[in-house]
């Protein structure tokens, strides 16, 4: 039983060593890339016009169906 537990510790300890390794690995290359916060960026700023478009067209909306309703066509 001590050996089975033995190894697992040791296979648990090389998995987290591997993980640790591939993680920094992945770290290191996200710090290398210049334009990283670049594109964080441009989603918020996307997301903001996008918002804002909505806005618009809607109060566009609201106003044509406004004038629309106000027509009058007689008898």
């Amino acid at each position: 039983m001590r050996r089975v537990l033995t190894l697992f510790l040791i296979l648990l300890t090389t998995t987290a060593a591997d993980l640790r390794a591939n993680i920094r690995r992945r770290w290191d290359v996200l710090r290398q890339r210049p334009d990283g916060g670049y594109t964080n960026e441009t989603v918020v700023i996307t997301a903001l016009l996008v918002g804002a478009a909505i806005l618009v067209i809607g109060i566009i909306i609201a106003k044509v169906t406004t004038k629309a309703n106000n027509i009058d066509l007689g008898p």
